[in-house]
């Protein structure tokens, strides 16, 4: 397989997991097993104790509290049963352990997923959405309105937007059920973001309405409307592009901070970083290392993304890359 298709092909199954994960997840996300807090990840077996041959996959039955594992009985995994795959009770099957609730991380990890993946998605959307029509309208009829625009943007980029998007949401009510606080934040996310690529844009419109062949359309009584449209907003497809991959993960970041704060995503709804706010805990992090691996495949996700930027983004837009901090 090609380097450059690893970053496609991690990013396509991370969203097709999450997507279906009523599907891949064996259990639900709320479900709870107070007599299994903190269990290790489940080992799975693939060879017979006793004959010594490849067996079917299976896993032991574990002991509540110490964890030692019973292989006296073993429980076959089975496939594509409601689920992908599932045991028996009282076996588990915890392939990244479970939480102080005994929930199971894995289910956390791909339900959770969907709102900290699709409020990157969101956000970026509307960040964009914001940046290019204000970026079009300034490169586009510059003048006053092009002051005006580049000031706010100016301003705006001056200001740390972390600290302004802590600011924010701290000052909105925090007892907001999870469908709300998540649109909240998206919302939040995406407003604040849009000044940077409104610059880009504006720069990239106010170079092609020079251009030779909209001169032509113009001097041919061409509208504003119509120029836009067909000769100058098509010319910014690379540069949204490249954009959006820098602001995903950006924005992704920026949702698992607030959640992790205690200002994004609340329980029982699990999102990335409210995941993560466990850690916070001294004895889990001494304790417990596998509470670390929704933070661990953070990071081939946010690499992809920036892998996606460095290889498919164009050449002319590749030195902008630096200048944009995560």
């Amino acid at each position: 397989m090609s380097r450059r298709l690893i970053p496609i092909v991690w990013l396509a199954l991370l969203h097709i997991a999450v997507i279906g994960a009523d599907f891949f997840a064996p259990y639900d996300y709320t479900q709870q097993n107070r007599s299994m807090p903190f269990a290790p990840p489940t080992r799975i077996h693939l060879i017979d104790p006793v004959s010594g041959l490849l067996a079917r996959p299976f896993v032991c039955e574990s002991t509540p509290v110490t964890y030692v594992e019973d292989c006296s009985r073993r429980f076959p995994i089975r496939f594509f049963q409601r689920r992908l795959f599932g045991v028996e009770e009282p076996a588990v099957i915890y392939l990244m352990g479970s939480d102080d609730f005994g929930r199971d991380q894995f289910s956390r990890f791909l339900h959770g997923g969907r709102v900290s993946l699709f409020a990157g998605l969101l956000a970026c959307g509307i960040s964009l959405g914001i940046g290019l029509l204000f970026g079009a309208a300034a490169g586009f009829y510059r003048g006053r309105l092009d002051d005006f625009i580049m000031g706010a943007v100016e301003l705006s980029l001056a200001l740390p937007w972390l600290y302004l998007l802590l600011a924010a949401r701290a000052i909105l009510p925090l007892n907001t059920d999870p469908s709300s606080a998540f649109l909240l934040i998206v919302a939040l996310v995406g407003i604040v973001g849009w000044a940077r690529p409104a610059r880009l844009i504006r720069g990239a419109v106010l170079s092609a309405r020079e251009r030779e062949y909209v001169l032509v359309a113009r001097g041919l009584g061409a509208s504003d409307a119509h120029l836009l449209r067909r000769h100058l907003l098509p010319q910014l497809g690379g540069l949204l592009a490249t954009q959006a991959s820098l602001l995903i993960p950006r924005y992704i970041l920026a949702e698992v901070t607030l959640s992790f704060l205690g200002l994004g995503v609340n329980e029982p709804a699990a999102s990335w970083g409210n995941m993560l706010a466990i850690l916070q805990r001294y004895h889990v992090l001494a304790s417990y290392g596998w509470m670390f691996f929704p933070a661990l495949l953070l990071i081939p996700t946010f690499l992809s993304y920036l892998a996606l930027t460095t290889a498919y983004a164009p050449r002319n837009q590749v030195n902008h890359i630096g200048a944009l901090p995560l």
